[in-house]
């Protein structure tokens, strides 16, 4: 961490008036010293004590600027009644109004957070005030359909981390005791609530009452619904003119929607930045704190202070798993060559099937009676991030398709997707795909993962398959000589995501189960990007990259 620059003084509790009048709370940290001091604007549904206080209040303070911490609407003991998006954008107005009659404004402005923090800024950016001259953006969240339904519409919902973050947004502002508590009756609950259907019925326990929000979310699947209006931000990234900072992990549950916005950043033509660590959503901010306060603090300094001694030279820094190396890239993603891996065997390349006893070689049952669990991967639980996948593999339930060791080092970078032809016997089945690195002991790791719902038009049946494509997060992981590359299928991830009870019924209000065959027809291949080599430059390793330990297994 760098060194403190100045002492920092705090004005709490302001009342600042939000769009339509309401009080939101406001605290102000300031430099001890004279002068005048770029300002960070910071508006939270999570409160504004810890951690918030100390991350940017203080630290950001001791840098060299003024930071105004605001709770939004309804929440850290704001006024108003919360919403998740519908006045983000007229109170982030609202709040510039208001720095403009503080006499320590000098009209420089920028701003910064994680999450949902992270919609606080795009809502803002949307209709820029023109004071606004950076935006950091970190493990950010742009659309919040998509936080629901990660993989789109038809998609299943994310059933855990939407209930766990509920509790976060209910809860966070109201001290730790209040959080620790609801915390601990959802996790009594989770279990039985991801066992209990209807759903809209079984998550209320563990809420103690019921969560309009979530009651919406589940009731109201597709995006184009009028209750989803303004609920995606991400089109501010399309025309946006303020330079923009992105940060996220390779086991971020908001790296999709990180890179899409860094996309339409590019093809906007502004000034952008992207880091992505070995981080989790929470990990990021935690164990990859010093490398993310540095990024975000060279970021603001060069936008809003005229300092850009601290920015590198290329635009884009990826952690490369495997390596555990730091790699600078000129863009995202980088140049590569696309390699199929046929699943029964071909010219470039074969993965040889492991399947159930019994079964045709391509073909398993999933039943949502007993559903195939989730292991790892984008969550906001514990057993978050890279996990060992050998006693998952040994079900019935789940296909895996798996390499010989390879003979030299293999660079994944960019883009990872399965293209499957695929029958149902029943029309409504999900299809979870997963990459995974195998090492010399046969203990095989997830690297990334992605989900498709299939219905009775696109689920193939006796007429012929259907050409489905999974696409799964990109990533950036070197799978080293002697190691296998192994593709699971099967036929779900839960409580990660809700089962598909295979009839077509509501979310909400679906009572009936039905098993599922789902087969796999040639050719199906796993389809990697291959990154071509001498093309990019490495940045050694300076510390150890954060991996969950053997104590958070």
């Amino acid at each position: 961490m760098p060194d403190r620059r100045h002492d920092v003084a705090c004005e709490a509790g302001l009342v600042v008036p939000a769009a339509d009048g309401s009080p939101l709370l406001t605290d102000h940290y300031f430099p001890r010293a004279a002068g005048d001091f770029p300002t960070l604007l910071v508006r939270s549904p999570y409160g504004r004590g810890i951690p918030w206080a100390p991350m940017f209040g203080i630290l950001f303070a001791e840098q060299g600027f003024h930071v105004v911490l605001q709770s939004s609407r309804g929440t850290g003991g704001s006024g108003g009644t919360p919403a998740l998006w519908q006045h983000e954008a007229a109170d982030g107005r609202a709040a510039v109004a208001w720095l403009r009659r503080q006499p320590w404004f000098t009209g420089v402005l920028g701003t910064l957070g994680p999450s949902a923090l992270g919609y606080t800024q795009w809502a803002l950016a949307a209709d820029p005030p023109p004071e606004l001259k950076a935006m950091v953006v970190q493990v950010g969240v742009h659309d919040w359909h998509g936080f629901f339904y990660p993989s789109g519409h038809p998609g299943p919902f994310a059933l855990e981390s939407s209930l766990v973050s509920a509790v976060g947004r209910l809860h966070y502002g109201r001290g730790a005791l209040a959080l620790a508590r609801a915390g601990l009756r959802l996790q009594r609950h989770l279990r039985r609530i991801a066992r209990t259907l209807p759903l809209g019925e079984a998550y209320v326990p563990g809420f103690g009452g019921r969560v309009p929000f979530l009651d919406e979310a589940m009731a109201r699947p597709d995006p184009q619904d009028a209750h989803w209006e303004g609920a995606d931000a991400g089109a501010a990234g399309a025309r946006a003119a303020v330079p923009t900072s992105l940060i996220t992990g390779w086991h971020d549950l908001c790296l999709d929607q990180t890179l899409q916005q860094y996309d339409r950043l590019r093809r906007a033509g502004c000034e952008t930045s992207l880091l992505i660590g070995p981080w989790t959503h929470n990990s990021a901010m935690e164990q990859g704190w010093p490398e993310v306060f540095a990024e975000t603090l060279a970021w603001l300094r060069a936008h809003l202070c005229d300092d850009a001694s601290g920015l590198r030279d290329t635009r884009v820094r990826v952690h490369v798993g495997g390596r555990q190396e730091w790699r600078d890239l000129s863009d995202w993603p980088p140049v590569a060559t696309e390699r199929r891996w046929c699943l029964d065997g071909g010219d470039d390349g074969a993965l040889t099937v492991r399947a159930p006893k019994g079964a045709p070689p391509l073909s398993f049952r999933y039943d949502p009676a007993d559903p195939t669990p989730s292991v790892g991967g984008p969550l906001l639980s514990r057993a978050v991030g890279p996990r060992d996948n050998t006693a998952l593999e040994a079900r019935d339930d789940v296909l895996t398709f798996t390499t010989a060791p390879l003979t030299e080092p293999l660079d994944v970078l960019g883009t990872v997707a399965v293209a499957l032809r695929v029958t149902t016997d029943t029309g409504h089945a999900d299809v979870f795909a997963r990459l995974c690195d195998v090492d010399e002991r046969g203990r095989s790791v997830n690297v990334c993962d992605g989900i498709r719902r299939l219905d009775p038009a696109t689920a193939g049946d006796a007429s012929g398959p259907a050409e489905v494509t999974v696409a799964m997060s990109p990533t950036a992981h070197s799978f080293a000589a002697g190691h296998r590359v192994r593709l699971q299928i099967s036929g779900g991830a839960h409580p990660r995501f809700t089962r598909n009870t295979g009839t077509g019924e509501p979310l909400s209000t679906g009572t009936r189960l039905v098993p599922v065959v789902i087969s796999l027809h040639h050719p199906s291949a796993l389809v990697l990007s291959q990154a071509d080599p001498g093309t990019e430059r490495t940045r050694p390793q300076t510390k150890k990259a954060f991996m969950p330990s053997t104590s958070d297994r």
